[in-house]
């Protein structure tokens, strides 16, 4: 099966010197990514658009976050198939990542793309946020980040809480968020405002040219 994008000009113009990283991610979710459940039968042929290309739209948002910051930080939580860390991480080779995913076969297959793709700047860690934020706490050496990203896992009531203590003060949260994002943040107004969150809002954020545009959730640390 092929992907609708293959060989589209979008993929360099919005991927640009990542592309080489990112063919080699976007082959091997072709050939393993249905078989290991990292991602389902519907999005074979439209790889590049629903998971490469909308992982990236968070990309100018982490640049923004980080533009004064000497240490360029970024926590991805609830990694999974690599989005949108391995992606984000692919376009950022000055930034540090740190991928936290708790499920084993899921930190295998990250190593295994952090290999594959030849990420220098990409550590993974086997955990749920709860525990790294523990961790955080008792100063054992994980220091809190300038940025943590996530997509697609949960919603804002309880991303908040696995999210914003991992924040550096005036750190920012950058969540990929579907339609219900404003209704979301609505929501947990009171969460984020008790973790320390402030200024919680939804941008548009570009995919590319002549596709759809996708939500970012946007929330800073006091």
């Amino acid at each position: 099966m092929v992907d609708q994008l293959d060989g589209s000009p979008v993929l360099a113009a919005v991927l640009g010197d990542a592309l080489p990283q990112l063919e080699v991610f976007h082959g091997k979710l072709m050939r393993e990514g249905e078989p290991r459940g990292l991602i389902g039968p519907r999005d074979v042929p439209i790889v590049w658009e629903r998971h490469i290309l909308n992982s990236a739209a968070i990309v100018p948002f982490v640049q923004q976050a980080t533009e004064h910051e000497r240490f360029k930080t970024v926590a991805d939580i609830g990694s999974g198939g690599g989005f949108p860390g391995l992606v984000a991480a692919a376009c950022l080779p000055d930034h540090r990542f740190t991928l936290i995913e708790p499920m084993e076969r899921r930190v295998e297959w990250l190593n295994e793309c952090v290999d594959e793709m030849d990420l220098q700047n990409v550590t993974v860690v086997r955990a749920r946020s709860e525990e790294v934020i523990t961790q955080m706490r008792k100063s054992s050496g994980m220091h809190p980040f300038a940025v943590v990203t996530c997509r697609a896992v949960a919603p804002m009531t309880k991303l908040a809480g696995w999210t914003l203590p991992l924040l550096k003060s005036h750190g920012r949260l950058i969540a990929l968020k579907g339609r219900s994002a404003q209704a979301e943040i609505d929501k947990a107004a009171k969460e984020i405002t008790k973790r320390g969150g402030v200024n919680p809002r939804v941008v548009e954020a570009a995919v590319g040219p002549d596709l759809e545009p996708t939500h970012v959730v946007l929330v800073d640390h006091r």
